[in-house]
């Protein structure tokens, strides 16, 4: 008898924790929850910092397997789990959504969405990194550029919404931003030569509220630095999730590379707002500022990076900031108020660029663009960083950031725009093999100094997660997932979970113990403490 109510006593939890309620306040307010991990990035200042402590450098020895889920795919996972009162929210290739009890692993409901078998992906696999939560929906978007709404409980269809023609290759692989009352979400597609956005979307009925064109029309600031029709197929994806800052109601998000990518000459002008961070209003959609990182980018080195938010003193100044690592191996330090530019530095090996002036403007060193022969410059098509995010910790001001050490060798071709294909004008050969390596690199947040360096054997493509523990976890490519001392970069911790880790680290506690989660090969692993 007894067994029995605990059974149901057990059941009725689940069912409880299941229903979601995560209102607008709990989004704003996610650091005071570490318990939770309710949006993709930890908060909106994208930190990915988890105020959860239990774990430290003396007792990750002790560090266990929970439990593992196996993803029914043989698709790379690369999503960002959410954890909501007991319930993890985690996405699967080809934009299927699972609910699971974050105590065990078992599926409390499934989604999956029904795509032509015309689908198109162009220049990604089939991919998507993670949901967003407000109130008692969950939010994805698809493969087929579809955003759906789904019942946080059942799983059931509240809304499906058609943000873009698949056809022409537009497509959904974003973790959707969920602000008050609205979800933002970005698009894929730029190697399609798509004209890229950025939208919001009611979050109860799916109406759009708003859209920027990343790729201004001629009527447009901004339309100067496109020469003639090439606008019309300039790119400017907005595949990664952004930041938020709710006092300034400011959305940051990263915007992606021109199209076609490798030759520039039938697109004259600096571009914009392609490998650009843009600032615009929550409301309105308004913009408010932008920063280009690379003008005319001839090596697809996009802006879809992290833009993490802090607050700092600068010059005996306090300071409302925004650090982004870019792809094409600056770090960047930028006034998130009004966009100017206060330090730029490299952290990882580039042969492109002189420098920066003192607006922040690449000094391009001569010959360097593709060429029929190849051009060998560094970083790689892939970047000094990419997509797997940073993360920062206040306690010792270092942002950690994982670092692709490798070039590429980039070939000049023709442009001809066929809707629905690739549109990249050219290619590259990457160094691979001994002519590449990986690190994690703790930078001085305020500098761009180089505190630690941990070498990886190959180029990362795992994001990091710091901890009031004192940790940051990651992970590579050959399946080893790490700990390292935050103040040194020493070794604390590492367990082989057999597959290629392309995620990024979580943090979440359950009963009053601390669990780390990560996603590697075809399944999600979850460690706790004994």
């Amino acid at each position: 008898m007894k067994r029995i109510i605990l059974l149901l006593i057990a059941s009725f939890v689940t069912a409880q924790a299941a229903f979601a309620q995560v209102p607008y306040e709990r989004l704003r307010d996610a650091q005071d929850q570490p318990e939770n991990w309710l949006t993709y990035s930890g908060s909106y200042r994208s930190d990915r910092f988890s105020n959860l402590g239990q774990i430290t450098p003396e007792n990750t020895a002790n560090l266990r397997t929970a439990w593992v889920y196996q993803v029914p795919d043989l698709n790379i996972v690369e999503a960002t789990p959410l954890v909501v009162d007991g319930v993890m929210y985690i996405t699967e290739p080809h934009s299927r959504v699972a609910a699971l009890d974050a105590r065990s692993g078992r599926v409390l409901w499934k989604w999956s969405p029904t795509m032509s078998k015309d689908l198109r992906f162009i220049g990604f696999p089939p991919v998507n990194r993670g949901v967003a939560i407000l109130d008692d929906t969950v939010f994805v978007g698809t493969l087929d550029a579809h955003l759906v709404a789904l019942d946080a409980r059942s799983g059931a269809v509240r809304w499906d919404i058609i943000v873009a023609d698949n056809s022409t290759g537009h497509s959904l692989t974003v973790a959707p931003l969920a602000i008050d009352g609205k979800i933002i979400v970005g698009i894929s597609g730029g190697e399609a030569g798509i004209r890229g956005f950025l939208d919001a979307y009611d979050a109860k009925t799916g109406k759009r509220e708003w859209r920027f064109w990343t790729i201004p029309d001629p009527d447009d600031p901004g339309a100067d630095t496109w020469g003639g029709e090439s606008w019309r197929t300039g790119g400017g994806a907005t595949w990664l999730t952004g930041s938020f800052d709710p006092e300034l109601n400011l959305i940051y998000w990263g915007v992606g590379n021109p199209a076609p990518d490798w030759n520039g000459d039938v697109r004259p002008g600096d571009n914009l707002y392609t490998c650009s961070l843009i600032a615009v209003d929550a409301d309105t959609g308004e913009l408010r500022w932008h920063f280009q990182y690379t003008p005319h980018d001839v090596h697809d080195w996009d802006a879809n990076q992290i833009p993490v938010l802090l607050d700092a003193t600068i010059d005996e100044q306090s300071r409302k900031l925004v650090a982004m690592a870019n792809r094409n191996g600056f770090y960047y330090l930028l006034d998130r108020e009004t966009g100017e530019f206060l330090l730029g530095t490299e952290y990882a090996k580039q042969t492109w660029a002189e420098g920066l002036d003192a607006l922040g403007r690449p000094i391009v060193k001569p010959g360097v663009e593709p060429s029929v022969e190849g051009t060998l410059v560094y970083p790689s098509l892939q970047g000094a960083t990419n997509w797997f995010s940073p993360s920062y910790s206040s306690q010792t001001g270092l942002l950690y950031v994982s670092v692709r050490e490798m070039g590429s060798l980039y070939f000049k071709g023709e442009a001809e725009y066929i809707p629905g294909t690739y549109f990249t004008a050219g290619g590259e050969q990457a160094l691979s093999g001994d002519d590449a390596s990986g690190a994690v690199r703790a930078l001085d947040v305020k500098t761009g100094e180089v505190r630690w360096n941990f070498p990886l054997y190959s180029p990362p493509w795992s994001g990091v997660l710091s901890t009031a523990g004192g940790l940051v976890f990651g992970g590579t490519e050959e399946g080893n997932f790490f700990a390292l001392d935050a103040l040194t970069g020493d070794v604390a911790w590492e367990f082989q979970t057999g597959g290629s880790i392309r995620a990024n680290p979580i943090s979440f506690s359950l009963d009053d113990k601390q669990h780390i989660a990560i996603a590697a090969g075809q399944a999600i692993f979850v460690f706790a403490l004994p």
